[in-house]
């Protein structure tokens, strides 16, 4: 089906959407706690705007206007703070603990009392898919051929040679898939316990092959992880409560029943989509190399200016260069002759005298000290680089602060490599720098 033929269709109250804001523990360090200050990860800014808002524009775009974000507990005052006047009505659920995406709808099953569509707060749509789309496709899908679940899958990203680093880890490989062209099933997904049992070979029952001959198989797509469902889906996660996780225990399952034509007419069918866009990437930010790629991707299509307030204007010298594919936030004070390419800075950020920045992201109120280069790095919220310091390719937790003259190269910074000369209070004394390693009481 194509969707980009389907006309957009708006949903008042047909659909809730369930956003699922994880931890963020694969884009480590840039998600740790900055002392007592969480980061979340649907904070986390993409081209200088936080990752929830791409999602939550989606969603407005094709009329979805009921909204249940849940998030870990230690999230909820900053995400509930940056939401509260942009969804309305909306809730804000919160589990203390971890858990699949299957037994968190298991918890909120009560609230959940229309069809819905489940999305990750870490999904960037391009703009020739919209959300509409896909509900007009579900819409056809679950009238016509029973479906219970429409998938979403787009291209998954291949890093460009050279840009992987071991300091960074590896890039999730994208699991193979099977469908069915003429009826948009979707036949086989592979789990990590496939991956983890029989890596070198693909295995599919002869019942697949059978009733689907001309099936189709890749491995060159990801899952947005956005999945419009029935209501009933609720009804059979709770009735099989060993599947934990939505993607990797239950969209299995239920391919499975897709060539078992009893079980299939007692749950129904899944269906998928396959998009290509034709006019940007659609990124999950799910590690590092996504999250950078993704705003490199967004600044492709941005023109810098110089800010119109001119309070903003006053901050930036006369003899900065900034090339037109960045991008620098509001009440960011640049200095002379400092040069900035293809980068991302923060708001609220110091940048000193004769820095040179280039293919980096800052986060809102990072420091860079004069003569600093900086290369292809990410810096989390509060960094500080001392002066003359150089980073190449490296990746700064919130609050780490690089000291001046060091080199740096292909690293992740964590805040644990220096707080140990950091923990003593402002107001101790000398002398008492030999208890300093007693636990607070």
């Amino acid at each position: 089906m194509d969707l980009d033929s389907v006309e957009p269709a708006f949903a008042k109250k047909e659909f809730l959407a369930v956003l699922i804001a994880g931890f963020g523990n694969e884009l480590l360090p840039l998600t740790s706690n900055n002392g007592d200050e969480p980061s979340p990860k649907a904070l986390l800014p993409v081209a200088n705007k936080p990752l929830i808002e791409y999602v939550l524009s989606w969603l407005e775009q094709a009329g979805v206007k009921d909204v249940l974000l849940i998030c870990p507990d230690a999230h909820q005052s900053a995400l509930h703070h940056h939401i509260n006047s942009d969804i309305s009505p909306s809730a804000l659920n919160t589990l203390e603990s971890p858990e699949g995406t299957a037994s968190l709808l298991r918890h909120f099953a009560s609230r959940i009392t229309e069809d819905f569509v489940l999305v990750p707060c870490d999904f960037i749509p391009p703009p020739s898919l919209p959300l509409s789309a896909l509900l007009n496709k579900f819409r056809i899908e679950s009238t016509t051929n029973d479906a219970i679940v429409s998938t979403c899958w787009v291209p998954a990203y291949v890093p460009e040679k050279g840009v992987l680093l071991d300091e960074w880890g590896p890039v999730p490989a994208p699991p193979a898939i099977v469908w069915d062209p003429a009826t948009h099933a979707l036949l086989h997904v592979d789990t990590p316990d496939d991956l983890d049992s029989n890596g070198e070979e693909f295995e599919l029952k002869m019942d697949l092959l059978s009733q689907y001959p001309r099936t189709k198989l890749s491995s060159s797509f990801q899952d947005s992880h956005v999945y419009v469902c029935q209501r009933r889906v609720l009804e059979l996660l709770k009735e099989k409560k060993k599947l934990d996780s939505f993607r990797e225990d239950f969209i299995p399952w239920l391919c499975k029943l897709q060539y078992q034509p009893i079980k299939r007419r007692k749950y129904a069918r899944i269906s998928i989509s396959i998009h290509e866009p034709t006019d940007s990437l659609a990124l999950r930010i799910n590690n590092v190399y996504t999250f950078l790629e993704a705003n490199r991707a967004l600044l492709s299509s941005t023109t810098y200016s110089l800010p119109s307030d001119p309070k903003d204007r006053s901050l930036i010298d006369h003899k900065v260069q900034i090339s037109s594919d960045s991008i620098v936030g509001d009440s960011t004070q640049i200095a002379e002759r400092t040069i900035i390419k293809r980068s991302v800075i923060g708001r609220h950020c110091v940048i000193g005298k004769g820095v040179k920045i280039s293919g980096c992201i800052l986060f809102d109120h990072c420091v860079v000290e004069d003569g600093a280069k900086l290369d292809g790095s990410i810096l989390g919220k509060n960094t500080k680089v001392g002066s003359k310091a150089e980073m190449t390719r490296c990746i700064s937790c919130p609050g780490f602060e690089v000291n001046g003259g060091d080199t740096l190269k292909g690293e992740k910074l964590d805040i644990s490599d220096w707080t140990a000369d950091q923990s003593v209070p402002a107001d101790s004394s000398d002398d008492d720098d030999e208890s300093s390693d007693e636990e607070d009481p």
